[in-house]
């Protein structure tokens, strides 16, 4: 059977067990809609969270980041696991015990203000289409290279998909969904790169494999990396600190994953689920566990599939560029441009953002234009330009290869067999419509619970919010679909600003929200509001309008370090100037 064919086979199953699932788990109140009726096991919800968490960044861009980045992409991992400990150990038993169903219900409360619920209700929304973003791309990716469909078509149908079993079960259908998503996502993970492992360097073992000899040249797997590095121009893979990504990159980004992920609402809303505060700890632990499966894992991944891109592009003439570049390069996330020589020239130009480039330097402008008649899209997108004839393709930090293929074509990179192919197609779509129905869920409650409910028509029925909340799935999906067919960046970099604008703006409030009885309203609102638009005005400017980075040179996927720290500033000098908590408000703290 071709790789589509059994592409086809896998989508079909696991999409008919998503939906068989939820309409399992279908719900009829409010309650089971919005926090499962919280009687999730503390197991189940670990692995519901781990799902959820590990969305189409981690399966998809996160090796791929690792794999251009080197030792730099390690700043990924640790932000993304380290922010779990912070949600178990400060917020998650805290917040469970409040008893309420969503953040923005809880800062409301907290702070005796629906001006502090309307904002946090604004920040849960603009940090919940940020992510899905990147989730909604991450299928189109999947769709357009493995079932040959548009990128438009294949957003639509996972639209479609999310569409059904999110209204259908609410949270207790999308819990138990994503424990299924769970297990396919790291099967379809595990298999190939176990199998590379063996074939490269004989060792079963990923882990130990990327540090292992290579049977090809009996040299180490990362010092052949390093040297091809060297010889091709680019910084080493294994040095840390290396260009832009110094001391002070590393550890703004990293601190700002990790506080962004304890500020993450669908993140968060997962230990409403559970039966107590214990069942909560229990869940962060089990969360953990599970997702370490899969991060543990990733930099060998990366590895892999660094070596298996030079390997089999470097130097090559067109006869000789295999099969799996050609079919990548008919979705337009691969591009080579020709200077004459009829060779690939894999190398880098700029070490400082490490842009490495597949280019024909020197077409004509008629040429040119066939090659955007073919990739008009993605060419625009990344920033393709000419200049008297001799186009280059370059993008800020990637030219060539998109990152978010990597794990994607390394099954087709090491010529394993087609349903493995097709597997590792079902386990990035798993991830993708795993994270994107919690999220649309957190939409749903924001706009339903927080806004209509508890701000508009407190009088509202269950039935009338329960059919409002299956309407404003539908609303966001449509919006999700929208900005998967017209992203704004690759998958994982869409993330990390979720993930920075989290971290600026709920992370402070919920820590002072829960451990002072000091900060009231106004330094809580106004943290919030300086923290998150310094992070987003930041962001906006330097990647979206090509701003110089003027915050000592931080990155917009760190920023949200220092817009965390202007919100705790911003609450800190405010609170011995403005009235503080009711008794009310302190007994709830207590």
């Amino acid at each position: 059977m071709t790789v589509q064919g059994w592409t086809f086979l896998f989508v079909a199953c696991t999409f008919g067990l998503y939906l068989f699932v939820a309409w399992r788990a279908r719900v009829r109140d409010t309650r089971g809609f919005y926090v499962a009726g919280r009687g999730v096991p503390a197991v189940a919800n670990g692995i519901a969270t781990a799902a959820d968490w590990m969305s189409a960044a981690s399966f998809l861009s996160m090796a791929g980041l690792i794999s251009f980045m080197g030792y730099a992409g390690g700043v990924y991992l640790m932000g993304w696991t380290g922010g779990f400990v912070l949600l178990a150990l400060l917020l998650a038993p805290y917040l469970r015990k409040s008893g309420r169903f969503t953040v923005p219900e809880f800062v409301g409360d907290r702070f005796e203000s629906q001006f502090a619920r309307l904002v946090a209700l604004l920040c849960a929304l603009f940090i919940s289409f940020t992510y899905v973003a990147g989730q909604m791309r991450g299928v189109g990716i999947v769709f357009a290279r493995f079932l040959e469909v548009d990128v438009t078509v294949g957003v639509v149908i996972g639209m479609a998909i999310v569409f059904v079993y999110a209204t259908l079960g609410g949270m207790k259908g999308i819990t138990y969904t994503q424990v299924a998503q769970y297990w396919v996502l790291i099967v379809a993970f595990l298999i190939p790169v176990v199998a590379i492992s063996w074939q490269l360097t004989g060792q079963p073992v990923p882990q130990l494999g990327m540090g292992s000899e290579l049977k090809a040249s009996g040299q180490r797997l990362l010092a052949t990396l390093d040297q091809l590095h060297q010889d091709l121009g680019f910084s080493s893979y294994t040095e840390p600190f290396t260009g832009s990504w110094d001391k002070v990159n590393v550890f703004c980004t990293a601190l700002a994953l990790m506080a962004g992920t304890a500020g993450l609402p669908h993140v968060i809303v997962r230990f409403y689920t559970v039966k107590n505060v214990q069942a909560a700890r229990w869940s962060g632990f089990w969360a953990i566990f599970f997702i370490a499966i899969l991060y543990l894992t990733a930099p060998a991944t990366a590895a892999f599939s660094r070596y298996y891109v030079f390997d089999s592009l470097h130097g090559k003439t067109e006869q000789q560029l295999p099969e799996w570049f050609q079919t990548w390069e008919k979705t337009g996330l691969v591009v080579w441009l020709d200077d004459g020589d009829g060779k690939v020239a894999y190398h880098g130009e700029d070490q400082a953002d490490k842009n490495e480039v597949f280019r024909r330097g020197s077409l004509s402008a008629a040429s040119f234009s066939e090659i955007r008649a073919q990739h008009g899209a993605w060419l625009s997108s990344n920033g393709a330009s000419g200049e008297d004839g001799r186009p280059t393709l370059r993008e800020k930090g990637l030219s060539g290869p998109d990152r978010d293929i990597m794990v994607l074509a390394m099954p087709e990179m090491a010529g394993l067999a087609a349903w493995i192919i097709a597997l590792v197609a079902a386990g990035g779509l798993a991830a993708a419509l795993s994270t994107a129905s919690g999220l649309l869920l957190v939409i749903s409650s924001s706009l339903v619970h927080d806004l209509y409910y508890r701000m508009i028509r407190p009088s509202a029925s269950e039935r009338e919010r329960l059919r409002l909340s299956r309407v404003a799935i539908g609303f966001a999906v449509v919006v999700a679909g929208l900005f998967g067919i017209y992203p704004p960046g690759f998958v994982a970099q869409v993330v990390a600003f979720a993930f920075g604008l989290a971290a600026s703006s709920f992370f402070p409030v919920l820590v002072l929200g829960i451990f002072s009885v000091r900060v009231g309203t106004a330094p809580a609102v106004l943290g919030m509001i300086c923290g998150i638009g310094f992070t987003a005005s930041y962001i906006l400017s330097t990647v979206f309008f090509g701003g110089d980075k003027w915050c000592f040179g931080i990155r917009p996927e760190g920023i949200g370090a220092v817009g965390m720290a202007v919100n705790f500033a911003v609450a800190g000098l405010l609170t011995p100037l403005c009235r503080g908590p009711s008794a009310a408000a302190r007994e709830l703290v207590a």
